[in-house]
């Protein structure tokens, strides 16, 4: 009998990629899915008769309890979270319920109900912030600009902490912007990507953003699922950078997508509206994965150039129907 995994946000980008890649490794997958009258399962769509999705809310610790104690898990990964930067910022309070104290929660459950399975957290870049150093790693102090880092780091000490005092195997993986043709259209890449086939197709005539100028290391989502699984493997829990090295700025993601479209004149199509801005931005994020690579065996396999093609190619094909 194989391992079971249980995965919180497995109907998102990660979480349905997570479950790709364990159902591929003859694991028993189930997903945390909130009681809703028509949840989204489309990036479920190729494995959704082999997945088991049980009721659960990270706001609501009887549910999480049930959950775990239901599906009595080997691994756990918590990818669930209110996981957009900008909503942070509108919601807070709800962003620091979901995102922060949910990781609590789901914890505790484990804690309580599952005290020997092995837990993921899903940490975030973001929680560096405002960095005075790069690349950064697990030795950079975290330095949030939004609530949504709040919270991550809210979560990242807590997985910390019942690590040391209940000795659970809990282990963070603080990833880098990854990315996909299945990320939600609020993120800046995706909104570029179908912000270029929209106007490749003739569905628009611009595509307007706020900072250009925000540099990000961006990977591709299939590669950064791996790292997660692989954290759960080792010897020892422990918390692992996953990123390319690589930082390019939102500019260049913009000029890359136009170009694999076989537009160069891009500068016409573009437009920016300071209201895209966030309150507090966050300048130059570039992670080094040196610890991931050395103990894990862990390196990224798809570069900056190839992702942005694979998104716009995506897209373009979305549109056209096929």
């Amino acid at each position: 009998m194989g391992r079971t995994a249980l995965i919180t946000g497995i109907t998102g980008q990660d979480g349905s990629y997570l479950a790709e890649f364990l159902l591929a490794k003859g694991y028993r997958v189930a997903g945390v899915v909130r009681r809703l009258s028509s949840p989204n399962l489309s990036n479920l769509r190729a494995v959704q008769d082999r997945v088991e999705l049980v009721d659960g809310d990270l706001i609501d610790q009887s549910s999480l309890n049930q959950a775990v104690k239901s599906v009595v898990p080997d691994e756990v990964y918590n990818l669930g979270a209110q996981s957009f930067v900008g909503t942070s910022f509108a919601q807070p309070a709800l962003t620091g319920e979901i995102t922060g104290l949910g990781t609590l929660r789901l914890l505790e459950a484990v804690r309580t109900n599952a005290p020997t399975a092995r837990f993921y957290q899903a940490s975030s870049s973001e929680m560096f912030g405002h960095v005075a150093t790069e690349p950064q790693d697990e030795q950079t102090p975290f330095h949030p600009r939004s609530p949504y880092g709040v919270a991550k780091v809210y979560g990242y000490w807590a997985t910390v902490n019942y690590r040391e005092a209940y000795s659970i195997f809990a282990a963070n993986g603080i990833l880098f912007n990854h990315e996909s043709p299945r990320r939600g259209l609020e993120f800046v890449t995706r909104k570029i990507t179908d912000g270029v086939a929209r106007i490749v197709t003739g569905r628009s005539e611009s595509l307007t953003l706020g900072n250009l100028d925000a540099r990000r290391d961006w990977g591709f989502a299939p590669d950064y699922v791996e790292l997660m699984w692989r954290s759960l493997q080792a010897n020892a829990p422990g918390d692992f950078v996953g990123a390319t090295g690589e930082a390019h700025t939102v500019r260049e993601f913009v000029e890359e997508a136009f170009a694999a479209a076989g537009v160069t004149d891009w500068q016409r199509y573009l437009r920016t509206d300071p209201r895209f801005n966030r309150p507090a931005e966050v300048f130059n994020l570039r992670g080094s994965a040196a610890k991931a690579k050395r103990e894990l065996g862990w390196e990224p396999r798809t570069h900056f150039r190839e992702l942005v093609k694979i998104m716009v190619e995506a897209d373009l094909e979305r549109y056209r129907g096929r």
